[in-house]
């Protein structure tokens, strides 16, 4: 069976004069001159990416979508109209996102994040920046510490929202992260806590004594890049250290602590020094 929205490997079935026409055994899909090879025979796979032409007729490309079916995306909205929202997603056909689907009123030219799935009405891929519909916290099969996809979904006062694994929701505290996030970006993150009430918290950094590794790896090297001075030490002012290093005053103690007792630092008044070997 052909699948919308997704990548399918076909064969060849028969050459015709507005392209090839590709058979899973069962059905058949054209993929236009355009996409065609210069070489091919009949009876050849290609793997090739299916969606609806304007005519809502199952057509094959070999561009790459920037959106997979029951994945998410941040997309831009080409145009909108009275029926809803279009938005660039790679292809000739822009994706429809229908009014109903659009958790605030979507505008030209800004980006939202969209999750695409098919309609079961309309037999057609859409997109929706409701969210939440799309995320289940009742079957958690994540274990404290696991590494994880985040995806940022929106920002808050609270803290990050992003979703785990295109599957879950979760939240990162504003005051762990040290970094400049969008809505949109990908990131790797570790599973914090996992609440009674299925809420999952997340970490950019491993828990534990794990995170001591990495944070001691990037002082190395900023202290490398910074011909083996860092004014910095146990007294300095957290923002200082979150200036220089985007890591927690707690982090950087404990990261120090490891490379002083590793004797691959000194630690002083004016701040700390790689020993040279």
């Amino acid at each position: 069976m052909i699948e919308l929205g997704k990548y399918n490997t076909l064969k060849v079935a028969r050459d015709t004069s507005v392209g090839i026409y590709l058979s899973d055994g069962k059905d058949d899909v054209l993929l236009p001159n355009k996409y065609v090879p210069k070489e091919f025979e009949i009876g050849d796979e290609m793997t090739v990416f299916v969606y609806l032409d304007h005519e809502e007729r199952l057509v094959a490309t070999t561009l790459e979508p920037y959106i997979y079916l029951n994945e998410f995306a941040l997309l831009r909205v080409s145009y909108t109209n009275k029926f809803g929202a279009f938005m660039n997603w790679g292809l000739e056909k822009d994706l429809f996102v229908p009014f109903k689907e659009q958790a605030r009123p979507m505008e030209k030219g800004k980006r939202y994040l969209i999750h695409m799935f098919l309609d079961e009405k309309s037999n057609r891929l859409v997109g929706s920046s409701k969210l939440s519909q799309f995320l289940k916290n009742d079957d958690i099969t994540l274990e404290i510490g696991e590494e994880v996809d985040l995806i940022v979904s929106h920002i808050t006062d609270l803290g990050i929202n992003v979703i785990i694994n295109e599957r879950h929701k979760g939240l990162l505290y504003t005051n762990e992260v040290y970094d400049d996030l969008h809505t949109g970006d990908r990131i790797t993150g570790y599973i914090k806590a996992i609440r009674a009430d299925k809420k999952i918290d997340v970490s950019l950094q491993k828990p534990g004594f794990e995170s001591i590794e990495p944070n001691a790896e990037k002082i190395l090297d900023e202290l490398r890049a910074s011909r083996g001075f860092l004014r910095l030490n146990d007294d300095s002012h957290p923002e200082d250290i979150k200036t220089v290093l985007k890591m927690s005053k707690k982090a950087f103690k404990k990261a120090i602590g490891t490379l002083y007792k590793q004797k691959l630092i000194e630690i002083k008044e004016d701040g700390i020094y790689l020993v040279k070997a």
